[in-house]
């Protein structure tokens, strides 16, 4: 299709923009966008070149077609209606139809008690939990009525970094100091004969494949766990579903709950290391660990940058960015790769490219 001509400024939004602001309207309702341009996935810059234009042949696209979720969170923003022949819009705490932020999720409208914790509530949705928990909004949740517990689920994105970096450090001189000793050997607990040396020249390959493996752990997870659709007749699987991943899709940009806390991180770990610990000789199984957990880092990193960052348009971070948000808004039941998409072409769950017909 050929490219859409440049957008025209709406004149009462262009008198009345102040720096910084990014008023836009859509079918003359008013929306002041200035707390998302950040979060666009499309980037900053587009929203901004776009304040003060009507928004909404740019919805239906191209380059992109927005999902009806989009559409309702675009709704949280209304502050008001331009009327014809306004010559200025007010000022947002003025407009007409005030205050009507998160208008989509009303204390006295949505299914839950937004004044009270969630985690308790969400089990008793039922069949009205999958639909409303994939309608994601702008706002913080409270999981837990303890400071403390509230406290531990959540995480700032630098502690990941910060706890976890001086260990896998740490692991990755043991694995390389202890192949070096060259006592490692593969199947020398069923023959001593034909068992195979592990070399410390090994050792970067032994850590590519645990980051390999993680990638796959990461995929399956997300799926199959993350994922899963809890029975509406079980209060308690729909409550741990809410728990693991059911509120970052309710607030997907909730930026404490973007990484793995510590603690619980530190179980799952544990869990693994011990798998392996079983399956091969140790300080191998330390080497593939120690690399499966450095993907864990990045994946955790890429995650966070892939709600908050501005990516380069056209970089490959930026296509995992808009990648990413699709799975978030539109398609939760397929594209499951976060650091890659790999895993999403061999099972068959990639999200598909969208497709505009040509006008004539």
């Amino acid at each position: 299709p050929s490219p859409l001509p440049p957008p025209r400024l709406v004149p009462a939004l262009e008198r009345s923009l102040p720096t910084r602001c990014c008023l836009v309207s859509c079918h003359r309702r008013l929306y002041d966008l200035s707390g998302f341009v950040r979060l666009h996935p499309g980037g900053e810059q587009l929203l901004r070149r776009r304040a003060g234009t009507d928004v909404s042949a740019a919805l239906d696209g191209p380059p992109h077609r927005h999902s009806e979720n989009a559409r309702r969170w675009l709704e949280q923003y209304y502050v008001g209606e331009l009327e014809p022949g306004d010559e200025q819009v007010q000022a947002p705490g003025r407009a007409r139809a005030t205050e009507i932020c998160y208008k989509t999720v009303a204390v006295e409208k949505d299914l839950v008690d937004w004044q009270k914790p969630l985690l308790w509530q969400v089990g008793h949705l039922g069949e009205k939990y999958d639909e409303w928990v994939h309608q994601p909004v702008d706002r913080p949740i409270r999981l837990f009525h303890s400071d403390f517990l509230e406290f531990l689920s959540k995480t700032a994105w630098y502690v990941v970094f910060m706890v976890w970096t001086p260990v896998v450090l740490y692991l990755s001189w043991v694995s390389y100091t202890s192949l070096a000793q060259g006592k490692t050997r593969l199947f020398s607990s069923f023959t001593t004969e034909y068992s195979i040396p592990v070399h410390k020249y090994y050792f970067p390959f032994i850590f590519l494949v645990g980051m390999i493996l993680w990638s796959l752990l990461e995929y399956l997870i997300h799926r199959f766990v993350f994922h899963m659709k809890p029975p509406a007749s079980n209060y308690y699987l729909i409550t741990l579903h809410f728990l693991l991943h059911g509120q970052h899709h309710k607030s997907p940009f909730d930026s404490s709950r973007l990484v793995f806390p510590p603690v619980p991180a530190s179980l799952v770990m544990g869990f693994f290391y011990g798998v392996l610990r079983l399956m091969l000789p140790e300080i191998l199984g330390l080497a593939v660990f120690v690399g499966g957990l450095c993907g864990y880092v990045i994946y955790d990193m890429m995650h966070y940058y892939l709600h908050y960052g501005s990516p380069k348009k056209g970089s490959y971070l930026y296509g995992l960015k808009v990648y990413h948000v699709k799975h978030h808004f539109e398609h939760q039941r397929s594209g499951f790769g976060i650091s890659t998409r790999f895993w999403d072409y061999p099972f068959r769950t990639l999200i598909p490219e969208e497709t505009f017909k040509k006008e004539d």
